[in-house]
């Protein structure tokens, strides 16, 4: 995916929007900025398909060398699907965080949260003025 073309949450995640019949999935990703600030990643735990993701809540854990963090929903719905190989091969969220390296797919069912996401030129504004402080 295009990563100039997803919108993105101010904690990192990435958002691709599709329609699929009446339901818009969002694919979730997290971004390369994310990858690289984690840096050596040993651990992934995806959220469970079935399960409620609420924007702004962890639904995912992830974890490095140095820390295990948070993955923050972007959007509120049901997860749908998860990508299964992705913790037997963490090395693909770093080689390719905007596609293989996705992370589920989550039936949009409260929009409201799709406002608050940012689009690419201004998360690339959000980082260069984190990298600033």
């Amino acid at each position: 995916m295009n990563p100039e073309q997803l919108r993105y949450a101010k904690t990192h995640e990435w958002v691709h929007l599709e329609t699929e019949g009446d339901a818009q999935i969002a694919t979730v990703g997290i971004s390369a900025f994310a990858v690289e600030a984690l840096t050596d990643l040993v651990y992934i735990e995806l959220p469970k398909v079935g399960s409620q993701a609420q924007a702004g809540q962890s639904f995912a854990e992830i974890e490095s060398v140095k820390a295990v963090s948070d993955i923050y929903a972007p959007v509120t719905g049901e997860v749908v699907a998860v990508n299964e190989q992705l913790p037997d091969d963490l090395e693909t969220l770093n080689n390719d965080p905007y596609g293989q390296g996705w992370l589920a797919k989550i039936r949009v069912t409260d929009d409201s949260a799709l406002g608050e996401l940012l689009d690419y030129a201004t998360y690339q504004k959000q980082l260069a003025e984190e990298e600033g402080h």
